[in-house]
C-alpha cells in the first residue's frame, strides 16, 4: 500500500505468477489506516483472496512527513551538554533566497522549544575521552522538570557523542527510570552517530517529534490487520528505498520521511529492468506534487539530506526532488496581471478538482485535461465520475482573466505551464548534476504522470518514455519489489596519509557486522545479505563532503583501496564542480549498508498481439497543438506484446491514462510497459545483457 495526498494505492501480487490486482481509494488524512484497510479489503475481494492468505504487507506511509508539515508532532524535551542549550536556535544561519530576503523571512520554530531544553553537566572530547563525568543527579532532576512540563518525547544530543555515546546511554537509562519504560527516548549516538552537533541534534529531535505518532499508527495498523485475519508481517518502506520491520520503523521514524517517493523510484527500477533499461529518470506525478529522481545502473542516487518543508535532517534518502505540480494544482492569475500561474497550491483530496464534483471550484490541471478531452469519463476504476461541465466552468475563469480566445486555449496554457514546472525539476536531477537527460530513458508513473509523459519526453529528449504496468500504483509496486535494509555509520576523520587499507577495511567490516545484525534479527541468514560500503570524502580544509562508493575487495593492504577511493572522489568532484584540488584527501564518515534478498515476485509476460485494433474502444476528439483532432481511445488491458499505437491516441486503464501525441507512438513491451518514442525513433540504450 502507498498513501498519497489524494489517493491510497493498493497492489495485490501473486508472487508465483506475477499477476496483479489493483485498487485506488480516497485517502483518509484523519486516519490513514481507514483508507488502507478499505483498499486491502476491496482488492482482496476483487481477486477472490481472503485476508488470511496474505503473506506480507508492505507499506509506504506519509505519517511522519505529515506530522512535520502540519506541525502535529509530539512536545519534545531535549537534553544537551552544558553551554549548548541554544544549538537549535543558532542552527546554520541559512536564509532561503539569500541576503535579499532576510528581513521578511520568518525563521521556523525549532521542533524542541528552548523552554523544554535542559543542559547536562558533562563533556566528552572529540577523541571520545571523558573530559567531565556526567552528573547523574543533576540530569535526573532536570528530567523530572521536563516531565512536569508535559513533554511527550525526550531527545538526548550531547557534544561529541558520535565519538563516545556512553553519557547518552546513561541519560537514557535515567530517563527510562523517571519517565517509564514505554516513554519514547531518542539518543543521537543511535539515531545519527556522526559529527556536526547541529545536524545530529536536529535529526534526533525530528526523530523524537514524529516517533509517538508513527508508533501509534504502526501499532494500530498492525492490530487492525491482525484483527482482520492477516497473519503476515508488516514492513514499512524507508526513505532510502529499503524496508524496515514495523518495530524498527517505529523506533527510527526519521528514516521514513520520504517513504512514499522512495517507493516510486524502487518501483520504477523494477519496471525499467523488466523493459531492459538500466539508466533512467523517474517522473512521478500525483494529485498534489511531482517527484523526480535519477537512476544509474538500476541504483537510485541516495543523498544524505532529507528535506521536508523547512526542515533539513541528515538521513539517508533517495535523491528525490519535489515540485508543487500535480493533478490538483490550482491555476490562477495574480491580481493586476495576465500572467497565468499553476501551483503550488493544490485542491487536494478535499474538495479536489472541479471535475470531481465534490464542491471544488478552482481550476486545476485535472480540469484542464478534462477540457482538452484527455481523460475518460471516470477515474480510479469508477471511484470518481468526472463532471465535464464543472471543469469547463472552472477553466473558463482563466480564459476570462487572461483574455484567451477559448476555454481550450486556457486549458492548453495550464498544461504547458505545469509541464515546464516539471521539466525544471527534471533538470535539477540531471543537467544541474552533470548528466545529459538524452542519455537516459524516462519512467513516468503516478495517477497523472502518463498523461504528461509524452510532453516531458519532448522537453527532455529522454527516450523512450516508459509507462510501467499499473503506473498509478507503482509506488506500491516499489514497496513489494525492494528488500529489507539497514545501515551503520561512524565518523572516521583521517587524512589518507594518516590511515591505511587495513585500518579502513577493519572499520568497514565492524560496521557491516552491526548492519547485518539487524537483518539477522528479522530471520535472514548472513548468506542472503549483501553489504555495500561508502564513505563521505573531502579535500582537507573543505567544509562539505561527497559520498563515494567503496569496493572493499580493493583494500588489499597494499594501498590500492585508498588509491581507487581517491580516483572515484576526484572524478565525482570534477563532475560536480569542474575542478580538482591538490589538498590531501580526507575520510569523514564510513558507512555499511546491509540489504536482504529481493522478494520472489515473478514478472508477468503479455501474450503476443501485434494488432492494436482489438483494443480500440472509440474515437474521440481531443484538443492538441492548437486545434481539435480525432484520437483513438484504447483499452490498455487488451493490448498485446508488440502492438504499436500511433498518436494521437488515449490509452486508458483503471489507475491512469496515457496520452500519445501526434508524431509519436507507443509500443507494448512483453513486460507490459508502454514505450513511447517519436515515430521512426529507435530505442538506443536498451540493455542487451541477460
Amino acid at each position: 500500500m502507498d498513501v498519497g495526498g489524494t489517493f491510497t494505492d493498493v497492489l495485490l501480487i501473486d508472487t508465483g505468477t506475477g499477476r496483479t490486482w489493483r485498487a485506488k481509494t480516497a485517502s483518509t488524512p484523519e486516519d490513514q489506516s481507514v483508507g488502507v484497510l478499505r483498499g486491502i479489503e476491496r482488492v482482496c475481494a476483487e481477486a477472490g483472496v481472503g485476508l488470511a492468505d496474505l503473506t506480507e504487507v508492505l507499506h509506504g506511509t506519509t505519517v511522519a512527513t505529515n506530522a512535520i508539515l502540519e506541525g502535529k508532532g509530539a512536545k519534545v524535551g531535549l537534553v544537551t551538554t552544558q553551554g549548548f542549550r541554544q544549538v537549535l536556535q543558532i542552527a546554520r544561519s541559512f536564509v532561503p533566497g539569500g541576503l535579499a530576503g532576510w528581513i521578511i523571512w520568518p525563521k521556523p520554530e525549532p521542533l524542541a522549544a528552548l523552554e523544554n531544553t535542559v543542559e547536562a553537566v558533562e563533556r566528552v572530547g572529540s577523541d571520545g575521552s571523558v573530559v567531565t563525568p556526567l552528573d547523574a543527579d543533576d540530569v535526573r532532576a532536570k528530567i523530572r522538570t521536563l516531565k512536569e512540563q508535559g513533554v511527550e518525547a525526550l531527545c538526548v544530543s550531547l557534544i561529541n557523542s558520535f565519538a563516545n555515546g556512553d553519557h547518552e546511554k546513561q541519560v537514557g537509562v535515567i530517563a527510562t527510570e523517571e519517565l517509564g519504560a514505554g516513554f519514547p527516548v531518542s539518543l543521537s549516538s543511535h539515531v545519527l552517530p556522526e559529527l556536526r552537533e547541529y545536524e545530529r541534534t536536529v535529526t534526533t529531535v525530528a526523530n523524537g517529534y514524529v516517533q509517538p505518532q508513527v508508533a501509534r499508527y504502526v501499532s494500530s495498523l498492525a492490530e487492525q490487520l491482525s484483527g482482520a485475519g492477516v497473519d503476515g508481517p508488516l514492513y514499512i518502506l524507508r526513505s532510502d528505498g529499503g524496508l524496515a520491520s514495523a518495530s524498527a520503523a517505529a523506533a527510527n521514524p526519521v528514516n521514513l520521511l520520504l517513504s512514499g517517493p522512495a517507493g516510486g523510484v524502487t518501483g520504477a527500477a523494477w519496471a525499467a529492468e523488466q523493459a531492459g533499461y538500466r539508466d533512467f529518470l523517474t517522473f512521478d506525478m500525483g494529485g498534489t506534487s511531482t517527484d523526480v529522481a535519477l537512476v544509474q545502473d538500476l541504483v537510485p542516487r541516495v543523498g544524505r539530506q532529507t528535506r521536508v518543508g523547512d526542515l533539513d535532517v541528515r538521513a539517508a534518502s533517495v535523491d528525490v526532488r519535489t515540485v508543487g505540480a500535480g493533478g490538483g494544482s490550482i491555476a490562477h492569475v495574480p491580481p493586476l496581471t495576465q500572467a497565468l500561474r499553476v501551483g503550488p497550491q493544490s485542491a487536494g483530496a478535499v474538495p479536489g478538482p472541479a471535475a470531481y464534483g465534490q464542491g471544488g471550484e478552482a481550476p486545476t490541471v485535472t480540469d484542464a485535461n478534462v477540457v482538452l478531452g484527455y481523460l475518460p469519463s471516470s477515474l480510479a476504476g469508477g471511484e470518481i465520475t468526472l463532471d465535464v461541465d464543472a471543469a469547463r466552468a472552472a477553466v473558463q475563469t482563466i480564459a476570462d482573466a487572461t483574455a484567451l480566445e477559448s476555454v481550450e486555449a486556457a486549458a492548453a496554457g495550464i498544461v504547458d505551464i505545469v509541464n515546464e514546472n516539471m521539466f525544471g525539476a527534471l533538470r535539477l536531477v540531471s543537467v544541474q548534476q552533470g548528466f545529459d537527460p538524452r542519455d537516459f530513458a524516462l519512467v513516468a508513473f503516478g495517477g497523472a504522470g502518463p498523461l504528461h509523459a509524452n510532453a516531458l519526453g519532448r522537453l527532455t529528449g529522454a527516450w523512450p518514455v516508459i509507462i510501467p504496468p499499473s503506473p498509478g500504483v507503482l509506488c506500491a509496486y516499489g514497496d513489494a519489489t525492494t528488500s529489507l535494509r539497514d545501515e551503520a555509520a561512524r565518523t572516521y576523520i583521517r587524512q589518507f596519509p594518516e590511515t591505511s587499507d587495513d585500518d579502513l577495511r577493519a572499520a568497514l567490516e565492524e560496521l557491516a557486522a552491526s548492519a547485518r545484525a539487524t537483518l539477522r534479527a528479522e530471520g535472514l541468514d548472513d548468506a542472503d545479505v549483501t553489504v555495500g560500503y561508502s564513505a563521505d570524502l573531502r579535500y582537507h580544509g573543505q567544509g562539505f563532503e561527497i559520498p563515494v562508493t567503496i569496493d572493499l575487495d580493493a583494500f588489499d593492504g597494499e594501498g590500492a583501496g585508498l588509491a581507487s577511493l581517491a580516483e572515484r572522489f576526484d572524478a565525482e568532484h570534477q563532475r560536480l564542480f569542474g575542478f580538482l584540488l591538490r589538498n590531501a584527501h580526507e575520510v569523514v564518515t564510513l558507512r555499511a549498508s546491509a540489504t536482504g534478498p529481493r522478494p520472489a515476485v515473478a514478472a508477468e509476460t503479455l501474450p503476443e498481439g501485434g494488432d492494436p485494433s482489438a483494443a480500440k474502444v472509440a474515437d474521440h476528439d481531443i484538443w492538441v497543438e492548437g486545434g481539435r483532432v480525432s484520437a483513438g481511445v484504447y483499452d490498455r488491458a487488451r493490448l498485446g506484446a508488440g502492438a504499436v499505437v500511433a498518436g494521437p491516441a488515449v490509452i486508458t486503464e483503471m489507475d491512469s491514462t496515457t496520452l500519445v501525441l501526434p508524431g509519436h507512438e507507443a509500443r507494448v513491451h512483453p513486460s507490459g510497459s508502454l514505450l513511447l518514442t517519436p515515430v521512426g525513433h529507435a530505442p538506443t540504450h536498451e540493455s542487451t545483457e541477460d
